[in-house]
């Protein structure tokens, strides 16, 4: 239960200094005499008028209380809510090429923007989401899905070395661009992630771009590495060794791919970097979320103002007749 007033619910507090009177006028009223024995008024008992001699007043405070809270307007409410959501369909298309081992994001380049991507797919639960991964070549990881629990086992499960070595950047971002041109989304989104140049593949990034274009998928580009060399595993022929090797993003091209499809090109240089650029890519994809809320109200007031007005008769009728001495 509610109240329409709540506020005059706090004419409640009358009540005490009207029971402060009652209390000051029975003192005042009631007369006093001094007696030497009351021995002649043993065994008299005073009879149910008067142990009942203040039901009158405490049916008028009740009656006065009942009407306050009529006032107040008691009411209940059922309310429910009928939301409609419409996800996007989001393709991460991810580089896992050999290079995609540099550690200057830790512990590597791969396994920072797999835990990163993890996080933003665990807080897109309306999307279905696809992974595509390409190095020299390029196949599909996991298809558009719901189930975010298998892609994200799927996604645990990449590594360099899965595929043909080389960065064929076209390629992959054509394959994600299959993925999501029979979508009937009205939010279709490709993340490309690499770290290099487009050197292998039959497809051109731009023509891949263009493409995607035509379907009305916005791609998002994320060039990762940090400025110059960073270190990476390296085999010699003294085995494996950590070397700085140059960082070679071809960030006009990103940025053009990014440009052609109404997306936008980031730069990683380190792990938070790579978070921030998720994050931003999360505020800027929305879902849309339709509420809405109906409440129906019903007044309760009527029992409590029919139980005032019959205390209050009741109240009159006492003191006009069985209790008509009592003020």
């Amino acid at each position: 239960m509610e109240f329409a007033n709540p506020r005059y619910l706090f004419l409640l507090l009358l009540l005490i200094p009207l029971i402060g009177w009652y209390i000051f006028k029975l003192r005042k009223v009631q007369a006093t005499i001094k007696m030497s024995s009351t021995a002649a008024f043993r065994g008299v008992h005073a009879s149910w008028k008067v142990h009942l001699r203040h039901l009158p007043f405490v049916i008028r405070l009740i009656v006065i209380a009942l009407v306050i809270v009529v006032i107040a307007r008691p009411q209940a409410s059922n309310s429910w809510e009928t939301s409609k959501s419409e996800g996007i369909d989001i393709v991460m298309a991810l580089d896992v090429s050999g290079s995609m081992l540099a550690q200057d994001l830790k512990p590597n380049r791969v396994e920072a923007a797999k835990k990163v991507a993890s996080e933003f797919i665990s807080d897109r639960e309306q999307d279905k989401i696809g992974l595509v991964i390409f190095a020299g070549e390029s196949f599909t990881q996991a298809p558009l899905t719901t189930d975010h629990g298998v892609l994200l086992n799927l996604l645990h499960e990449i590594r360099p070395g899965m595929i043909e070595d080389g960065t064929a950047i076209g390629l992959g971002l054509a394959n994600a661009v299959n993925r999501l041109k029979d979508s009937q989304s009205k939010s279709k989104v490709v993340i490309l992630l690499t770290d290099g140049s487009n050197n292998r593949g039959q497809i051109a990034p731009i023509t891949a771009a263009e493409l995607a274009k035509s379907y009305g998928i916005r791609v998002y580009t994320i060039g990762v590495g940090t400025q110059g060399t960073a270190p990476a595993p390296v085999m010699t022929p003294f085995g494996e060794r950590i070397q700085n090797v140059p960082v070679d993003i071809d960030e006009k091209t990103l940025s053009e791919i990014a440009s052609v499809t109404g997306g936008e090109y980031f730069r990683a240089v380190d792990n938070k970097s790579l978070k921030n650029i998720y994050t931003q890519i999360d505020e800027m994809e929305k879902y849309l979320i339709s509420v809405n809320k109906v409440t129906r109200k019903q007044e309760l007031y009527l029992p409590y103002a029919l139980m005032a007005i019959a205390l209050l008769l009741g109240e009159l009728v006492l003191r006009r007749t069985i209790f008509r001495s009592i003020p």
